[in-house]
């Protein structure tokens, strides 16, 4: 099924909004930043299932009116954590909008951003992009996105068992936000300024 063009350019929207704002943290340079990470990533993690979870209990057609605010909640609890995240990695002054983007949704289609985040051995280089390439990756990703959440947005006609199967998700998802936000900080990063277009 085809997600419809106003959902996903709803989405494409919130991600726009979502890596535009800058967002501060109060974390610093930690001694053990993976462990801390860590730690970060499930208190988050359980922030968000909580979130998604609750605003998934309304049922049928209430229910769908509630996948938009629950998305862009739990991407707010995750933008805060990939800052946080940088924090604890001492990266807070080189966090930029395509590291951000790229933490938050590399899980959903790592495809996407080879063109803007690219290995090299224990460096990564990350490669400036213009407004419209940031425009035209938040579309596809608003796709994808609109997509498996129409997928599973039948849960949401299954009140509680549905809220619980959403918050599951969050916790995973917001987890695997965790994950590549401390491998691409563990990293050293070198951007790139020319922008990709």
């Amino acid at each position: 099924m085809v997600p419809p063009l106003n959902a996903s350019s709803e989405v494409a929207n919130g991600i726009l909004n979502l890596v535009l704002l800058p967002t501060p943290s109060s974390e610093t340079l930690a001694d053990h930043p993976q462990a801390r990470a860590h730690d970060l990533g499930r208190a988050a993690a359980r922030r968000a299932s909580l979130l998604a979870g609750s605003l998934a209990l309304p049922p049928g057609v209430l229910g769908w009116l509630t996948v938009l605010p629950e998305l862009i909640g739990v991407w707010k609890l995750q933008r805060q954590l990939v800052s946080d995240i940088a924090g604890v990695y001492g990266k807070t002054a080189t966090l930029n909008r395509e590291q951000m983007l790229y933490c938050l949704f590399k899980h959903v289609s790592a495809q996407l951003f080879r063109d803007v985040v690219v290995r090299a051995g224990e460096r990564v280089l990350i490669r400036s992009a213009s407004v419209n390439a940031l425009q035209a990756l938040a579309q596809r990703l608003g796709v994808k996105i609109a997509h498996g959440t129409l997928g599973r947005g039948a849960s949401r006609f299954v009140p509680l068992i549905g809220a619980i199967g959403v918050g599951a998700y969050a916790y995973y998802d917001t987890m695997q936000v965790a994950r590549t936000a401390s491998e691409l900080f563990a990293r050293d990063i070198a951007i790139e300024p020319v922008p990709i277009e």
